[in-house]
């Protein structure tokens, strides 16, 4: 099996109202997002499936996440890095999808 990765952006949950209001995120509350992937332009055929990644940090690519609202994760203090559990819901009326635009 062949698998590609599509995109691979870094979008932090702070930022869903706008990159000029950072929020922080409700525990145990699904909350709306919108992750534009306008640059790419796939065509998955037929028998393709897609997988979907939902992931708290990259470390130790990029940044750790502290998993605690702080003004600033780069000084961020030890023990504001707490455990966290996410959750991608199923619940009725707030499960987690995803929407495709589809072209002719």
């Amino acid at each position: 099996m062949h698998q590609l990765m599509v995109s691979a952006d870094i979008f932090r949950g702070r930022y869903r109202q706008g990159f000029d209001r950072p929020l922080p995120l409700e525990a145990g509350r699904p909350l709306p997002y919108t992750i534009d992937l306008h640059q790419q332009f796939y065509r998955f055929r037929r028998g393709h499936r897609l997988m979907v990644q939902v992931q708290s940090s990259w470390f130790p690519m990029y940044d750790r996440n502290p998993q605690r609202f702080v003004p600033n994760i780069f000084l961020a203090d030890s023990a504001d890095y707490v455990t966290q559990r996410h959750c991608v819901s199923q619940s009725s009326g707030a499960a987690s999808y995803l929407t495709f635009g589809v072209l002719p």
